[in-house]
């Protein structure tokens, strides 16, 4: 749920990155303290119309014109995400309840090197070159409250989060780290796992609301994404499966600041994952390693993102289900 540097939506950069939740996202948690730790790097490319679209706000093209643009952006984002998270052990609404903070941190780098062929009403032009802008920094800080049901082998979770814009964000530069506006997103999950065949699958489904950035006078519009994961448990430490996502813009961009159209957007994702459980005594670790190969782009970049998550939580309790079962937000 971080600015990728290329994603969806305002030159594109969407607030949800596709591929957050993954296997185990609805299976309950043991109650207290836990803390994940995320390497992301992301790699991707695009054409003319993100380009473009990137470009706009940086050079101020604040009139009507048409043109046909020959460009490309390639983006490339290492960063490094934390998320405290506390488990409540007294049951709400029958469920399991938690409260957590995402707190991004890295280096992003995008360059443009594009050639417009155009016209200012009657006035024909051409204009031509690069630029490559990075930023390193903190990101937007995103807030996340989340709960859990369990009913034997069906898990269901819902939670609500959003976006607190203080990341390193200016409508100038092409890189940013922040979005330049607040957004709220919610939605539901599933999660079917069998401890005693090691069968796992999850899904998530979310929407975004976006509101406007005020320093371009630009408004997303609305997003859907759906993550899933499918997995074996090979051994109970050992987890198998692959991973997957599908986004799509469901409204057009408006506001004052839109100079590229309704320009909605799409993705989708694929690609495998390891995991694997580690007793710490009282604690319980857990690795992942997942990455999504990406296609059927449109209006925004395609290439590919890794993600590797090392997580620390109480170890579950004898009388529980086994390990796999029992961990923290599924990465």
């Amino acid at each position: 749920m971080l600015s990728q540097p290329a994603s969806a939506d305002e030159g594109g950069v969407s607030f949800w990155i596709p591929g957050f939740f993954g296997s185990l996202a609805a299976t309950p948690q043991v109650p207290g303290f836990t803390v994940a730790s995320m390497y992301y790097h992301t790699s991707v490319s695009a054409g003319g119309d993100v380009a473009f679209a990137r470009q706009v706000p940086v050079g101020r093209i604040n009139v009507p014109f048409t043109g046909n643009v020959n460009a490309n952006l390639q983006a490339d984002a290492d960063l490094g995400i934390l998320i405290p998270q506390y488990v409540f052990a007294t049951p709400v609404l029958g469920g399991q309840a938690a409260v957590a903070l995402v707190v991004p941190f890295g280096r992003n780098k995008v360059g443009v090197d594009a050639t417009l062929t155009g016209a200012l009403g009657p006035i024909g032009f051409t204009t031509g070159g690069s630029r490559t802008d990075s930023v390193t920094g903190l990101g937007d800080l995103i807030p996340q409250f989340s709960m859990r049901w369990n009913q034997g082998v069906h898990n269901f979770m819902t939670y609500v989060t959003g976006d607190i814009p203080v990341g390193a964000y200016n409508s100038q530069r092409l890189a940013n780290l922040g979005i330049g506006h607040s957004a709220i997103d919610g939605g539901g999950g599933y999660t079917y796992f069998n401890p005693m065949t090691g069968h796992e699958f999850s899904a998530v489904l979310g929407f975004t609301y976006n509101f406007e950035n005020t320093a371009t006078q630009y408004q997303n519009g609305v997003d859907m994404h759906l993550d899933w994961g499918a997995s074996q448990f090979l051994t109970k430490q050992f987890q198998l499966g692959l991973v997957g996502y599908a986004y799509k813009q469901l409204s057009c961009d408006s506001g004052a600041g839109d100079r590229v159209g309704c320009f909605e957007a799409r993705v989708f994702g694929i690609g495998p994952q390891l995991g694997y459980v580690i007793p710490m005594g009282e604690w319980q670790g857990y690795l992942n390693l997942k990455a999504y190969k990406e296609f059927g782009a449109e209006h925004r970049p395609e290439g590919w993102n890794a993600w590797l998550t090392f997580v620390i939580s109480p170890a579950v309790p004898h009388t529980a289900a086994p390990p796999p079962g029992r961990r923290t937000i599924a990465k």
